[in-house]
């Protein structure tokens, strides 16, 4: 497992779920979704609630491809501003 923490191009499908993405000049199609998790700050519990530290941040451990050889590759999206980040890598 190598952790990351690059941004990367992604497109959804009508569901949600991401179908592509390009990383490193690659484009990598989703195969299929192994997992998938929310993680939410606890703003109730922080002494400076109003941080710019985004809210929610949505992971997808997706099994994709950019030819015949496959990967694991975990996707994070900050819905706040749209961003993905990819954050590991399986080979």
């Amino acid at each position: 497992m190598s952790p990351l923490s690059e941004p990367v191009t992604v497109w959804t499908g009508p569901d949600g779920l991401p179908r592509r993405f390009v990383w490193r000049d690659r484009l990598f199609v989703v195969r299929r979704v192994l997992e998938h998790w929310i993680v939410s700050r606890d703003w109730w519990r922080e002494q400076h609630p109003e941080s710019a530290e985004p809210v929610e941040r949505r992971f997808w451990r997706v099994e994709a491809s950019p030819d015949r050889e496959s990967g694991v590759y975990e996707l994070r999206h900050t819905p706040e501003t749209d961003e993905w980040t990819l954050s590991r890598v399986w080979r």
